[in-house]
């Protein structure tokens, strides 16, 4: 029994061994990836929309009016005491030189100067093909322009120079992103386990599925099977720290139980890993599952963030079930040190007498700890009201004031505030001078003139017996007023008979990229609902926990967007939040909010199958408090760093997803769900066979566990 004992425990060894070899080579070949992601992003939101919407088909159609779409950007000086001949010298150099650059579409417009007499603004068509590169050509042209000098401003602004900017902060996510973090992660592990040792463990495993799921999305974005912007990479990043170490902390807490109940690792291991990893693997099924139903959208940022962020949970599947295991198993007892779990059969509540203390705290006041916790949450609900969903402008897409933002400041100034981003419309020629009659009177059109190639004076551009008008919007382009006036625009100008007009640019985008994020809400979120259902149901084999499960997870996330919507207004003075937010959100706090719930209630199912359901409810709650209440503090935290990213979209999420997971840690899953299962008993369990068993031992242990 002794050599078979030992030839156990070295062949356990070995295969440990070799796992942890084949993935540190695994590891050496895709770690470089993590910092190639940017390589293969794409950040222009030209391709986003759907093909069959209004500003697609118009985005279509200017293709033939000119020889090379571009993308303007707008220089624009002011000098609050009036442009003097210097500036206007200056400028003209300027402009000469602008027109040389290339990816500059020439001969450039003459300097428009306002009526004020007090800024002049340089229109530079920038030749759409660039992509990407529309940036450096941005650049080039803000170095040529210079800094402020002897009080006149000179800024880039227009669609080119926003571009730029968010190209410049999404460039930027790599290092900054991964470092906080870390450090984040690091410390909070630091705390948990009080260890100087046992913390290396799921850094490194989150570090590996980090470096895994790099490789694949890089592989799978240069193949072009998927797409990946820059909001997608910075939450990749988080999602897989933040993920990756809740799956870390569950396994850990399993194995320091099973190394109480076994003499060797291999055995405590094969334990821990039998019990936590139908957990694990639900969890992370549910979050894949919800995550893939963005393809769904209609809007290809949504599409391409689903992907991206289901191949990182899939990759931290796959390392936290095989790498992890083996180094805990390499790491035996002394991991643990100087906590070091001994072979004593001791029970696992031992461990975790607070969260003792918190089951008997429900046990005894269930019914009105889950009455009282639901109005808390319904009473924060509320402040859903106040969330203010929109499309954010220009300058609150920024949580620091760049050039592009100043330089629409200026032009707001100084110019009907649409200047340079004019509403485009489409008409046959035969109603081209009706639909310019209806379109001067819609309110918040300033001006609206035919496009020309010879400039104001030339004849209309007829491309296929259409003509092509430019409406001047009053507004700035990516405000509320002149989304508005698009909206009308178009209802009026599709009322004329035989025009078959369509009204593009830049607004008309946002105006479509709103409504399809109001139509994929509508849709997704239903089905991320269902397919959630059944994946509980399957994994606690009852219906009516599912349900009750999946209905305290929607009155969080309504909770959550309550609370979030006074943080905003109230704290972070943030104007409101973007038309993706709600569904964002959503995908996030539901698939992550009710990985929780999953870990708890598999650990009840399990106790209660052994002790009856109240005090399988009780036990469940003692023994995974802990280390669920930890796995929410982290990912609260990595999520959080995106707070480091100046953009308020991100910075939204972050918050979001922080305070809602905190939200359901803490009072969803330590108090509500525990308190409604123990009120109802076994039927929680209904229809399967555990809510027709043991009602006699269960109100036994009820009473036993209410004593405890």
């Amino acid at each position: 029994m002794e050599m078979a004992g030992g030839r156990s425990r070295w062949t356990a060894t070995l295969v440990a061994v070799v796992v942890v070899l084949g993935w540190l080579v695994v590891g050496g070949i895709a770690g470089p990836y993590s910092g190639k992601l940017g390589d293969v992003a794409t950040n222009d939101n030209a391709a986003f929309l759907p093909a069959d919407a209004e500003a697609t088909r118009a985005q279509n159609l200017a293709a033939g009016f000119v020889e090379r779409e571009t993308t303007p950007a707008l220089v624009v000086y002011e000098r609050t005491s009036g442009i003097t001949p210097a500036d206007q010298e200056r400028i003209r150099a300027d402009a000469a030189r602008f027109a040389e650059l290339p990816g500059v579409v020439g001969p450039l417009p003459p300097p428009i100067v306002s009526q004020d007499r007090q800024a002049v603004q340089v229109v530079i068509p920038i030749d759409a093909a660039e992509g990407e590169q529309i940036g450096a050509v941005v650049d080039r042209l803000r170095d040529i322009a210079g800094s402020d000098r002897d009080g006149l401003t000179v800024d880039v602004a227009g669609p080119a120079g926003l571009l730029a900017d968010l190209i410049e902060v999404f460039t930027a996510i790599d290092g900054p992103l991964l470092l906080v973090t870390l450090v984040v992660v690091l410390v909070i592990l630091l705390i948990v386990y009080r260890s100087p040792v046992l913390w290396a463990f799921p850094l490194l495993a989150a570090g590996m599925s980090y470096s895994l799921a790099s490789l694949l999305v890089y592989a799978l974005a240069k193949n072009e099977v998927i797409k990946l912007n820059g909001q997608a990479q910075g939450i990749l990043t988080v999602l897989v720290f933040g993920a990756g170490t809740d799956y870390a902390l569950l396994l850990i807490a399993r194995y320091r139980e099973e190394l109480h109940r076994h003499d060797r690792p291999w055995d405590a291991m094969r334990a821990a890993w039998k019990g936590a990893a139908p957990a694990i693997i639900a969890s992370g099924v549910t979050v894949i599952v919800s995550l893939l139903c963005l393809l769904l959208s209609s809007l290809n940022s949504n599409r391409a963030l689903g992907p991206v962020s289901a191949v990182g949970i899939a990759a931290t599947l796959l390392v936290m079930l095989t790498f992890l295991p083996a180094l805990l198993l390499l790491g035996g007892r002394w991991a643990f040190w100087p906590r070091r779990p001994r072979f004593d059969h001791a029970d696992p509540r031992t461990e975790h007498g607070i969260w003792g203390r918190i089951a008997g705290f429900v046990a005894r006041r269930a019914r009105t700890v889950w009455i009282v916790t639901a109005v808390v949450l319904a009473a924060l609900a509320l402040g859903v009201t106040q969330l203010g969903a929109t499309t954010l402008g220009q300058s609150d897409l920024f949580t620091q004031r760049t050039d592009s933002v100043a330089g629409q400041e200026v032009i707001a100034r100084h110019y009907p505030a649409g200047t340079g981003s004019p509403a485009t419309i489409f008409t046959n020629q035969a109603a081209a001078q009706q639909v310019a009659r209806v379109a001067q009177g819609v309110p918040g059109v300033s001006s609206v003139q035919p496009f020309s190639r010879q400039g104001p004076t030339g004849s209309p551009e007829v491309v296929d017996g259409r003509v092509q008008l430019q409406a001047t919007l009053a507004d700035p382009p990516d405000s509320n007023g002149a989304e508005r006036a698009v909206r009308e625009l178009r209802v009026a100008v599709h009322r004329v008979r035989g025009a078959d007009a369509l009204v593009g640019g830049f607004t008309a985008i946002n105006v479509d990229t709103a409504d399809a994020s109001t139509r994929d809400r509508n849709v997704i979120i239903p089905v991320v609902l269902l397919v959630i259902a059944v994946i509980l149901a399957v994994l606690l084999r009852a219906l009516l926990a599912p349900v009750l499960l999946i209905a305290t997870v929607v009155l969080s996330f309504l909770a959550t967007l309550g609370l979030c919507a006074l943080i905003f207004r109230h704290v972070l003075d943030f104007p409101g939040v973007d038309q993706s937010f709600p569904l964002f959100a959503f995908v996030f706090l539901v698939a992550l909010g009710i990985d929780y719930n999953i870990f708890l209630m598999s650990r009840v199912r399990e106790e209660s199958v052994r002790r009856g359901t109240r005090a399988g409810v009780l036990t469940g709650l003692a023994v995974t408090g802990g280390v669920i209440t930890s796995a929410g503090i982290v990912l609260a935290a990595t999520f959080s760093a995106l707070a480091v990213l100046p953009l308020v979209v991100l910075v939204e999420l972050g918050v979001a997803v922080a305070a809602g997971v905190l939200l359901d840690t803490i009072v969803v899953r330590s108090l509500l769900v525990p308190a409604l299962a123990y009120d109802i008993g076994p039927k929680i369990w209904w229809p399967g066979r555990l809510s027709r068993t043991n009602r006699n031992g269960d109100r036994a242990g009820a009473e036993v566990e209410r004593a405890r």
